[in-house]
């Protein structure tokens, strides 16, 4: 009985060890009414030793939660769905306009100007991190022209 119980303090304080990710800035923008799709963007810090992944992401504010980026085929910007965004040790990975983000897909409800979004982002080994996105009016600008998805 106490190796078991030293077995699962030893899990659970190697796991806490683990999950040294931090999220800044979380940010999405408001949507017109009748928008199905939202935007999440937000900075990750990975404070421990070894590189992590974000590997999915969810929220009760919609259906799913998509990780994809921009990328530029001719003169035209467009979104791909990739499979998660690689997390240096002891680094960042930005997810802005123009670059990578999270789409929000079929959301239940526009997203409002001063609302929080909740959000669950799922890392292979730091498992899931809750946060929030600070829905804003307006967008910084960000060289958003000519987007396609």
């Amino acid at each position: 009985m106490i190796r078991s119980c030293i077995a699962s303090l030893l899990f659970l304080f190697s796991a806490a060890a683990l999950a040294q990710v931090e999220i800044e800035n979380a940010w999405s923008r408001a949507t017109p009414p009748g928008t199905k799709i939202g935007v999440g963007y937000l900075t990750i810090r990975n404070k421990g030793a070894s590189p992590d992944r974000l590997v999915g992401a969810s929220s009760p504010a919609a259906g799913r939660v998509e990780t994809h980026v921009t990328v530029r085929k001719g003169e035209v910007m467009t979104m791909q769905p990739v499979k998660g965004y690689d997390i240096p040790a002891n680094g960042s990975f930005e997810l802005k306009p123009a670059g990578a983000h999270l789409m929000l897909v079929d959301l239940k409800q526009p997203l409002k100007a001063g609302e929080r979004v909740p959000l669950i982002l799922r890392f292979e080994k730091a498992g899931e991190v809750k946060t929030e996105l600070v829905v804003t009016a307006n967008a910084p600008a960000s060289g958003m022209g000519h987007m396609q998805h």
